[in-house]
């Protein structure tokens, strides 16, 4: 079953070694992004996508391209063994593109780019405002039973089995 938008857009929301995750989900999520019709390199490895964006690294700097999340994907690439197999996502909305790696489930995010054509600025897409979270009202919270004692099992290795206190 292919990815959506929403899906990729989630898993780099919670990749903690990508930077600029809000951006390039934000970009992902927007209306006129969608997949390319086009992506040869939908099958590759971290050696060919190592050697690729350390050409276009070279590039963006000399055509003045601007991107997004670039330096997080060759820190995480730098990382891992050349012959891990990896999925590339291709989105693109008018002059932007988005490149998002994955280990093949979706979840896993090794890393994400999104750049602009030459001497175009990158897209400002209004953050999406978070659905507030509504406390639970203080009747209903969890009591803690003071009661309840942990039982040690197995001597002086074994673990803690008793209730647990959340």
């Amino acid at each position: 079953m292919p990815l959506t938008k929403r899906q990729l857009a989630a898993s780099i929301q919670a990749a903690i070694h990508i930077g600029d995750r809000a951006a390039i989900a934000a970009f992902l999520l927007d209306d006129a992004t969608a997949f390319s019709a086009s992506n040869p390199f939908a099958r590759t490895s971290v050696g060919a996508q190592r050697q690729i964006w350390s050409g276009h690294a070279f590039e963006f700097r000399a055509a003045s391209i601007a991107s997004l999340g670039l330096s997080c994907l060759m820190r995480t690439l730098d990382e891992l063994p050349n012959d891990e197999p990896l999925v590339q996502e291709y989105l693109q909305a008018g002059p932007y593109r988005a490149y998002v790696y994955h280990q093949g489930d979706g979840c896993r995010i090794v890393g994400s780019v999104l750049h602009a054509k030459p001497r175009v600025a990158l897209p400002v897409i209004p953050a999406r405002p978070r659905p507030r979270r509504r406390r639970a009202p203080t009747s209903a919270q969890i009591q803690l039973d003071f009661f309840a004692i942990p039982v040690m099992l197995g001597g002086a290795k074994g673990t803690c089995q008793g209730p647990a206190l959340t």
